[in-house]
């Protein structure tokens, strides 16, 4: 058990942190998986409207400290390649 103010505080912030960047990773793969079932249906319509909600959301993880910048271009780079190939 910590014993000073500081890291009794820094366990709780862990705590808080862990939870929201837990809750992040889920919707990301839950966003993931939309395009990836629209793509394997063949539907070019929802895939693209699925990418495009991807790609916001997706960024938005980055500017949260949730991805880093290249795993985020890597995720985007290979949904669009995904989507463009239908």
């Amino acid at each position: 058990m910590a014993n000073h103010k500081s890291s009794i505080k820094r366990i709780r912030q862990t705590i808080v942190k862990a939870e929201r960047n837990r809750f992040y990773r889920t919707r990301l793969k839950n966003i993931v998986k939309a395009v990836n079932t629209a793509v394997e249906a063949g539907n070019k319509e929802e895939a693209t409207v699925a990418f495009k909600v991807a790609n916001k959301q997706i960024h938005k993880f980055v500017s949260k400290g949730v991805l880093k910048r290249e795993t985020a271009s890597r995720k985007v780079s290979r949904l669009n390649k995904a989507v463009n190939a239908i």
